[in-house]
């Protein structure tokens, strides 16, 4: 069976957001959706998968509210589940900066369509940056794009006051995932007086859905937070499967390893994992097997 998996988010006052968890929560499950939605006082951030029908009352759902009215959502699909079960959780924010003085509602960078975003990357005045986390990084990215090497979105506030000079970097685009993070990223960074910020609008997963691959200067695979692991142009599945022990995206050249063990680690993990940890694994792998 294809399921769609859709993802969205919007910056949007919700002082109400507590309330909105479990009424929200009970229509997800009565239409089969599974996946995950946060909500938070600064706005709303989810990717969920399901029927056609399931998807498309979720997203009506949503949009009956007056403040998400127009909230845009990307699509792919499918054929295996994408997620095991359904959640809506609350959150300080709906992605982690840590500096919640930032607001995109206030201030945000300049949106770049997926078609424009070849020209903005290939001008040699601008600074391409990738905005996710190492991991996701080492997969795939874009041509010429500098690696921040973070662990975590919180430590680009730091990695931006170390390594980067508005007076010197005038003209800066960034790029993350679905473009949330460069919401916020962007946000911050004229905060700094960066005096030219620019951010694609709509992502990696929107470049990938609509620029042919003979045109892109994309490289290598897209990581998405689901079960699909990652996506290739097209938004077709990706090749990559996940570490059990850790969560990290392995490859086939990892498996060949002999710090990889299917269902317990990977040579992003043998080192750190404990006796216990393992017990609990090789537990779960009897169990399943």
């Amino acid at each position: 069976m294809t399921l769609v998996v859709a993802a969205f988010y919007k910056f949007i006052k919700l002082p109400d957001f507590a309330e909105m968890q479990n009424p929200l929560l009970s229509f997800c499950l009565i239409q089969g959706i599974k996946g995950t939605i946060l909500l938070a006082e600064e706005g709303i951030n989810g990717t969920i998968a399901g029927s056609r029908q399931g998807i498309d009352a979720v997203l009506a759902y949503l949009r009956s509210d007056s403040r998400l009215l127009d909230l845009e959502h990307k699509e792919s699909s499918t054929q295996s589940a994408a997620f095991a079960r359904m959640k809506v959780r609350l959150k300080k924010e709906i992605v982690t900066l840590g500096l919640p003085e930032v607001n995109p509602t206030e201030q945000v960078g300049t949106y770049v369509d997926a078609q424009d975003w070849n020209a903005i990357a290939s001008d040699p005045d601008v600074v391409i940056i990738d905005t996710r986390n190492d991991y996701e990084v080492k997969i795939g990215t874009f041509k010429n794009a500098v690696n921040p090497n973070t662990h975590s979105f919180r430590d680009f506030p730091e990695y931006v006051r170390q390594n980067l000079d508005p007076q010197k970097h005038k003209k800066v685009a960034m790029f993350c995932t679905g473009g949330i993070r460069c919401e916020k990223a962007s946000s911050f960074m004229l905060s700094q007086g960066f005096p030219e910020v620019y951010h694609l609008k709509g992502g990696i997963l929107k470049y990938l859905e609509e620029v042919p691959q003979e045109e892109s200067i994309w490289q290598g695979e897209c990581f998405v937070f689901d079960e699909r692991i990652a996506v290739q142009h097209g938004l077709e599945q990706g090749t990559y499967d996940m570490c059990v022990g850790c969560g990290h995206p392995i490859d086939e050249e990892d498996k060949f390893s002999p710090h990889y063990e299917a269902g317990i680690c990977c040579p992003y993990c043998y080192e750190t994992l404990t006796d216990d940890k393992r017990g609990r694994l090789e537990e779960k792998k009897d169990r399943l097997n």
